[in-house]
């Protein structure tokens, strides 16, 4: 039966008491102590807290304003997960005809709706249809029958003349990311060195070296901008709680947990349920890589420290540990430490704001060997491209500037006076997004692999979807009322949430479980 929990924050209360702990490869252990209070550089050497807050708040005060959304979906009773954390305000105030008979339906609708957004500027309408066009000239010298690498390259500094990822329309940064992809691919098959520093327009931010400190504020920002991260972090996590009702203990094991701030949302359920059996063990399994950076072993086991402290706060029993990669970024099911009655999930987040800095060939690995383990549930969130056209290279680039033409739009009527935050947005997520997806179109050729969804390939090996529950539906119909009422949500294949803007699918969450689990 479908399960809301349903979570009262009244009796909440957290005193100056921190945790230390000790992570090794495989294990966190949690010991509590008495501090002098809750100390913002302590709780992550990464960020500059005080910077952020201005003071020594304690932990509580955070906690509180990270429930300013959900107490307006609990009064509306219904209730996604809790423990999103909302960034304070001081921040958010600084802060060619011949192959167009070839090309997706796509193209029509980014020529269409370009020149319907801005009727007001005639000369902003113009220049959009422009860029679009040299767009699509660079990536048709660059891969088209009749290429040319020379011409590719005089349309891209032409470009680069013209637009700025700093300012301009949403039309003239998306180009300047483009640009810079494209910029990127040129380089690369001239055999260049791709540098990520320069002059003017000519920065590629997509190299993804981006300070901590603006990571995460670019994730707050992005949380408030829109519903991209709590859209699939609440729908797989509703669909975790429901099933493990009835489990004592459950083992998650992440794909890519970033800062770990969708386990704190679940904690919070799990603490604050009213049926079932006393509040179940999570252990939580979170991959990492060699290496350095915020998705290395030591960036990973900081994560796990804080969600170690968070989970002693509430008293939510909590264990984490780490299974790293090979070189070559497979999994190898057998690094797992298994234990016999834990109800094991697999979470699998690929969209926004997670990085595209895993290969296909690594996600692959990852899921296949997932299926050998037998888990309840996996539950997959990914972005929803446009299908599979017989354009090549030339089409799929379309398909993918209307994909993020219509993001662009999206964060706009989020934070339509917020210039700054958007910009800090696409710098550190959507430009190594856009960089991402044309190098992996490019690879393939723009062949129809790439149109492929990851949905598609759990089918593929044998997964079975798993139904998603009128409780979740609701949900996440209730989360987007909370923000621009261009978001949609339509429900695909009975297992499958997706997430719209207008009339474009934006990213989609759906839960899957293998063939001999008792689900």
């Amino acid at each position: 039966m479908a399960m809301v929990m349903d979570l009262d924050f009244s009796n909440f209360t957290y005193s100056a008491t921190t945790t230390t702990t000790t992570t090794t490869t495989t294990t966190t252990t949690t010991t509590a102590s008495t501090d002098e209070g809750c100390n913002w550089n302590d709780w992550s050497p990464v960020v500059d807290w005080e910077a952020l807050s201005g003071d020594q708040e304690d932990f509580h005060n955070l906690f509180n304003s990270m429930m300013h959304e959900n107490a307006l979906l609990i009064n509306q009773s219904i209730n996604p997960n809790e423990g999103y954390n909302n960034f304070s305000a001081e921040y958010n105030n600084n802060l060619s005809p011949e192959y167009n008979n070839n090309l997706s339906p796509e193209y029509n609708n980014m020529m269409a709706s370009t020149d319907d957004e801005t009727k007001a500027g005639a000369g902003e309408d113009s220049k959009g249809l422009r860029l679009i066009h040299l767009l699509m000239a660079a990536a048709e010298a660059l891969t088209g029958a009749n290429k040319c690498r020379e011409l590719a390259k005089v349309i891209l500094v032409r470009l680069r003349e013209l637009v700025s990822p700093n300012d301009g329309t949403n039309m003239e940064r998306l180009a300047a990311y483009f640009t810079e992809a494209l910029q990127g691919l040129l380089d690369g098959a001239a055999g260049k060195h791709v540098s990520s520093g320069g002059g003017g327009g000519g920065n590629h931010h997509y190299k993804e070296e981006h300070h901590q400190m603006d990571v995460l504020a670019a994730f707050q920002l992005l949380q408030d901008m829109s519903p991209y991260v709590k859209f699939g972090h609440f729908t797989a996590n509703q669909a975790i709680l429901e099933a493990v009702t009835h489990d004592r203990r459950v083992h998650i094991v992440d794909y890519d947990i970033m800062e770990g701030i969708q386990w704190a949302s679940l904690m919070q359920a799990l603490v604050s349920k009213k049926d079932g059996p006393t509040t179940p063990h999570l252990r939580i399994t979170a991959l990492s890589r060699g290496g350095n950076g915020r998705r290395s072993f030591g960036t990973v086991q900081e994560t796990g420290r804080r969600l170690t402290a968070f989970a002693a706060s509430i008293g939510q029993p909590f264990s984490f540990h780490q299974c790293r990669l090979d070189s070559d970024e497979s999994f190898k099911p057998s690094s797992l430490k298994l234990v016999r009655g834990e109800a094991l999930i697999i979470n699998c987040m690929l969209h926004l704001p997670h990085f595209n800095y895993r290969a296909p060939d690594s996600i692959a690995s990852f899921l296949n060997g997932s299926k050998t383990l037998n888990p309840r549930i996996v539950t997959l969130v990914e972005e929803e491209m446009g299908p599979a056209c017989d354009g090549g290279f030339v089409g799929r680039f379309m398909d993918s500037l209307h994909h993020y033409s219509t993001v662009y739009d999206s964060l706009e009527a989020g934070f339509p006076m917020q210039g700054k935050a958007r910009a800090l947005v696409e710098r550190v997520f959507l430009g190594p997004r856009i960089a991402g997806s044309l190098a992996r179109i490019y690879r393939a050729n723009g062949d129809g692999e790439e149109g492929s969804s990851w949905g598609q390939w759990l089918s593929g090996v044998g997964f079975r979807p798993m139904g998603i529950s009128f409780a979740n539906h609701c949900q996440a119909k209730l989360l987007l009322g909370l923000y621009n009422d261009g978001y949609r949500v339509e429900e695909l294949n009975s297992n499958k949430l997706v997430l719209g803007w207008k009339s474009r699918r934006l990213l989609s969450a759906s839960i899957w479980t293998s063939q001999d689990s008792d689900l």
